[in-house]
């Protein structure tokens, strides 16, 4: 059983060194999370400056879904690096993007006909499907949720409302956007209880906002994450996005859904709106798609994607070198790793769910296959959220030499490779305990 391997303090010598060079030239908006400086990554391992090697629960933000440098991925990148390495997709032609798209057709939810535009970012992504929803629909006005995180260029900034440092400085926003309260069961924005509530937060939509605020039939889109990762890893009930779903069609509404932390096999189906048994009109691609290379997709309805020749477009996105890592990756994750996401997932949420017993402070455990998260409060009965607590773990356990991540207000996520073993998990929750027992322990 593999465990980490701290060489140095953490950070080391060699990390602060860099940290102090880069805090001279790089952007203080950058959100850094905690002072590694990586050099080297392997599978679930990654090997940061002074030579420590870090058990990695965050796959680069579900980013590395295969593992770092999965030699299948790698292979694949520098074959296409020594053919070709960009032709302006835009303008031109060329195999890789057309092979990514027919596979990506292929794979996404649907028996109909589906047509991909290719981007760099997620939130590129989400930009074009708010543009082409507008475009589409002839409508200006969008539906998006509270605890939303969609990206932060300013289409994508305005859908958003995760945190309002992200929002704060930087109005105004693309007008006609409205948010909703999203499916959150643990913290209802009404005060009630699933399942006795009856969708309460879908009710408001049509009996409020639709009747008081906004007509619905100037509505072109309703954008949702089918599980919000930057709000919390907020999983909601199994027929929420049907009845959602429902409501949109009602009244000519796309959905659009966001897939880009949550879809590439992260969940145990390759994507997560799958376990709900919905059909998005538009989906949204990124992170995962990858492996790590710059990438993300937009797959909508061959009939919604209808906007004319130079409506939009981009100079890199589809790259070639990016298209066969995405090619490579999708082999890679279909080859076993989704259904490794169901059974270590279980595994995984199984041994949170044990500790959550033990342990008051553990307010919630929640998510799909390995995108499970805990909550942090200072009691279950006020549920109040634990910030400084999430904190001092999240350090804790990087000075143990494991990396974890941040999300919600409280929430520490727990999204490793698809790749990890349950040696990897009892390794990661070993840690995980001795750190809050540790701090529990200090007051």
């Amino acid at each position: 059983m593999k465990r980490p391997l701290l060489k140095t303090a953490i950070p080391g010598p060699k990390a602060v060194s860099w940290i102090a060079r880069d805090s001279k030239m790089l952007s203080p908006s950058l959100p850094r999370e905690y002072p590694l400086v990586a050099v080297r990554g392997q599978g679930q391992w990654i090997e940061d400056v002074d030579g420590n090697e870090f058990l990695d629960f965050t796959s680069g933000i579900a980013v590395c879904n295969t593992g770092h440098c999965h030699p299948d991925v790698v292979k694949a990148a520098q074959d296409q690096m020594a053919a070709l390495i960009h032709m302006c997709g835009s303008d031109f032609y060329h195999l890789p993007m057309i092979e990514l798209a027919e596979q990506l057709v292929a794979i996404a939810p649907g028996n109909f006909e589906k047509r991909v535009l290719l981007a760099n970012s997620g939130a590129e992504a989400v930009e074009a499907g708010f543009k082409l929803a507008r475009w589409h629909s002839s409508r200006d006005k969008a539906i998006a949720f509270l605890g939303a995180f969609h990206g932060r260029t300013m289409g994508a900034l305005s859908l958003t409302a995760s945190k309002t440092i992200q929002r704060k400085g930087f109005s105004s926003f693309v007008p006609g956007i409205t948010h909703v309260p999203y499916a959150n069961c643990y913290r209802c924005a009404f005060r009630m209880t699933y399942p006795q509530c009856d969708f309460e937060c879908i009710r408001f939509i049509e009996e409020h906002i639709f009747r008081t605020f906004i007509p619905p039939e100037e509505v072109a889109v309703m954008v949702i994450e089918p599980i919000q990762g930057e709000g919390g890893y907020v999983t909601p009930p199994p027929e929420y996005h049907q009845r959602l779903k429902a409501l949109a069609e009602k009244y000519g509404i796309l959905y659009l859904v966001d897939e880009i932390q949550a879809g590439m096999g992260r969940t145990g189906k390759l994507f997560a709106i799958e376990h709900f048994g919905v059909v998005p009109d538009l989906m949204t691609l990124a992170k995962g798609i990858a492996s790590g290379m710059p990438l993300s997709a937009l797959i909508t309805r061959a009939d919604v994607m209808d906007w004319s020749r130079g409506a939009h477009g981009s100079t890199y996105g589809g790259n070639p070198v990016s298209c066969a890592a995405a090619l490579a990756s999708i082999r890679v994750l279909q080859s076993g790793l989704v259904q490794n996401a169901v059974v270590m997932g279980d595994k995984l949420r199984a041994g949170l769910a044990d500790m959550q017993t033990r342990y008051e402070c553990i307010g919630d455990i929640r998510g799909m296959g390995l995108m499970q998260a805990a909550e942090l409060v200072t009691d279950r009965h006020h549920k109040t959220p634990d910030k400084p607590l999430r904190d001092r773990l999240l350090q804790g356990c990087f000075e143990k030499g494991v990396l974890l991540l941040s999300c919600g207000e409280s929430v520490i996520r727990f999204c490793p490779p698809l790749i990890v073993s349950g040696d990897d998990i009892a390794v990661c929750l070993d840690i995980f305990e001795s750190v809050l027992k540790e701090i529990l322990t200090a007051g």
